[in-house]
């Protein structure tokens, strides 16, 4: 006997019961599930593409200034914090829980024992975002590999925004000066922090040349991923930038040999080939990039002054540790301990403008070298607890990518990504250190790779996607119906 429309067969007797009114899946059902799923990692992807919004003209590199990216960070340690409380997050792993603890520890000594403990103290809390709350809450707050390649998909758009602004500056003549010219590409960050549009695409370069090559990436990603790494080539030459240059193709290298010898190969031939087209046959600042190229075998016995200046604050930077080697002289103490250590060669700062920004002289006040800048502030303690904490990343990084656990076998692709941005930037740090809006940039790098390296990477939050679902058997049975 068959049921009339609109209601079903009862169970054991029972008075049939009306179907449910079938409602059409709303169109944005798919979103709001992802929403749903992953919205602690929204203050993560608007950390990143935060960075999108301009920069007003001399404060790229102003102390003291929190921008959006930044606010954006606090909130997404806000967010940790809540999820920690409500029970929503793995445990720190022991060797995690002492990377980020180390660090604060020494922070707090340099800051104790500064000659000025107070001026001091916004040195502690930045240093406190980038190398503690930040990678703490990305370890803690990540759960997989879509979230992992989400957040790199994320340096990727920024990277694309402004390199390809950085693009139109060099082809307009619209950018930063450089010998005479406004041809250097800056992006949105301006002359006052000519490395900021080097450093993001450089970041979505390697993110997603790491993601094209990688074994495991899923295959609608290789071809967007290796396109835009490709594109992002253009903008990374038109920066002008040794630095960013000599760190890509140290990253380029280890992701390289992590995705094979033989995809290596291929790969540089394709690079070689890019360049060739790139610089010599369209010309795209052929002289001068030749003439940047050529300065980095030249800086021993050729320098120009910005080589110069650099060498000075180096040996500065070395004077104040001999001072104070256990602690240094403070966090922040850099700039006014600079001048009694340092020789008559250093000029009074370096000439900016372009892109928007009349004229004027950028002080020097940071060595341009994160590993001196360490030690010179924070002394042995400091340098042992941060450097030591990045190798040991580095390494466990490197080991897993090679060798991957069972557990980090679905997200093998995520490896080649952490280790080549945190290569990136250990080697930027040797001609670079932290300062202007790109730096919370430098916190959620350290981040990933540490997820990568210390922390569960392949397993899943407590509530995540790997939390188990009751069964049918499990759901009570409907009002009126006879269990069996």
């Amino acid at each position: 006997m068959s049921a009339p429309p609109g209601v079903r067969l009862a169970v054991s007797g029972a008075a049939p019961l009306p179907y449910p009114p079938h409602t059409p899946a709303a169109p944005f059902a798919p979103l709001a599930r992802l929403l749903r799923r992953h919205w602690p990692l929204l203050p993560l992807a608007a950390t990143v593409l935060a960075l999108v919004a301009p920069v007003p003209a001399g404060d790229a590199t102003a102390s003291g200034k929190v921008g959006p990216a930044d606010a954006a960070s606090l909130l997404l340690v806000l967010v940790c914090a809540v999820q920690a409380l409500r029970g929503r997050v793995r445990p720190l792993t022991p060797a995690a829980g002492l990377f980020l603890a180390l660090p604060a520890v020494g922070l707090a000594v340099a800051t104790v024992t500064a000659g000025d403990p107070y001026a001091a103290l916004p040195g502690f809390v930045r240093y406190l975002q980038v190398f503690v709350l930040v990678p703490g809450a990305i370890v803690l707050l990540v759960r997989d590999g879509w979230e992992f390649r989400a957040a790199a998909g994320c340096f990727a758009v920024l990277a694309l925004v402004q390199g390809g602004l950085g693009v139109v500056q060099y082809a307009t003549r619209t950018g930063a000066s450089y010998q005479g010219e406004n041809i250097r590409a800056v992006g949105t960050f301006g002359p006052g922090d000519v490395m900021g549009m080097a450093t993001v695409v450089a970041y979505g370069l390697v993110a997603a040349a790491a993601l094209a090559l990688a074994p495991g990436t899923p295959r609608r990603l290789r071809t967007p991923a290796a396109a835009a790494a490709g594109a992002l080539v253009v903008p990374l030459v038109l920066s002008f930038s040794r630095g960013a240059w000599i760190a890509t193709a140290a990253a380029g290298l280890v992701v390289m040999l992590l995705a094979g010898v033989r995809r290596a190969l291929a790969v540089l031939a394709a690079l070689v080939a890019a360049g060739v087209v790139l610089v010599g046959g369209l010309g795209v600042g052929s002289e001068m990039v030749a003439e940047r190229l050529t300065s980095i075998t030249q800086v021993s016995s050729a320098p120009d002054q910005s080589v110069t200046d650099r060498y000075t604050m180096w040996a500065a930077a070395g004077s104040m540790w001999a001072e104070r080697p256990t602690a240094g002289v403070g966090l922040k103490g850099f700039p006014a301990n600079r001048d009694a250590h340092s020789s008559l060669g250093l000029s009074s700062g370096s000439d900016t403008a372009g892109a928007g920004q009349a004229f004027m002289r950028q002080p020097l006040l940071s060595p341009h070298n994160m590993y001196l800048l360490v030690l010179s502030e924070q002394g042995l303690v400091g340098l042992t607890a941060l450097v030591g904490g990045w190798a040991a990343v580095l390494a466990a990084g490197i080991r897993r990518a090679v060798r991957p656990d069972p557990g980090a076998r679905a997200v093998r692709d995520c490896g080649p990504v952490a280790v080549g941005l945190l290569v990136w930037q250990l080697t930027d740090f040797l001609y670079a250190d932290i300062g202007g809006p790109s730096t919370v940039l430098t916190g959620v790098v350290i981040g990933l790779a540490a997820w990568w390296a210390l922390g569960s990477a392949g397993g899943s939050a407590p509530g995540g996607a790997g939390s188990a679902k009751p069964t049918r058997a499990a759901l009570p049975a409907p009002e009126g119906a006879a269990v069996a």
